[in-house]
């Protein structure tokens, strides 16, 4: 099972750098970098605070795939 995300694009959209949005949340950059490229699952905690700076909800802005998820 594999966590996606959509931090990118929604990241892009707001002509947002991963550095203006990590300063937004309280992270380093690198965090922000390794959550986008799927290296890190940011806890429950980050992943609505950068929803909400992105202006999303948590499960537009995440999803799991793989076999287990749709168990």
């Amino acid at each position: 099972m594999e966590l996606l995300n959509h931090i990118k694009q929604h990241r892009a959209r707001l002509d947002l750098t991963q550095e203006g949005l990590a300063d937004m949340v309280g992270v380093r950059r690198q965090t922000i970098l390794a959550i986008e490229k799927g290296q890190y699952v940011p806890s429950t905690k980050l992943a609505f605070l950068i929803a909400r700076v992105l202006g999303m909800k948590v499960d537009e802005l995440f999803e799991l795939k793989g076999e287990e998820a749709s168990k």
